[in-house]
């Protein structure tokens, strides 16, 4: 699983960082975990959540986990 540490920017940038990265990731790997945050990353985690917002060929689902600021992509 690769990992992606996106809190602390503006949704704008953490969607450039995340989709540049998604699109940068060998076939192999299955998972991104992006941390995005849950006090001040709200809106960076709506982003990370909403299918709308952030498209990638590559996101077969998200996996909510117990921690609030992470959000796992799955990918194909």
């Amino acid at each position: 699983m690769e990992e992606i540490d996106v809190h602390g920017m503006s949704v704008l940038e953490a969607k450039k960082v995340i989709e540049k990265m998604l699109a940068s990731l060998p076939k192999e790997v299955k998972e991104l975990r992006v941390i995005h945050g849950y006090s001040s990353g709200n809106e960076i985690k709506k982003m990370v959540q909403d299918r709308n917002s952030l498209r990638s060929k590559r996101i077969m689902a998200r996996k909510y986990t117990k921690n609030p600021g992470e959000t796992i992509l799955l990918l194909v």
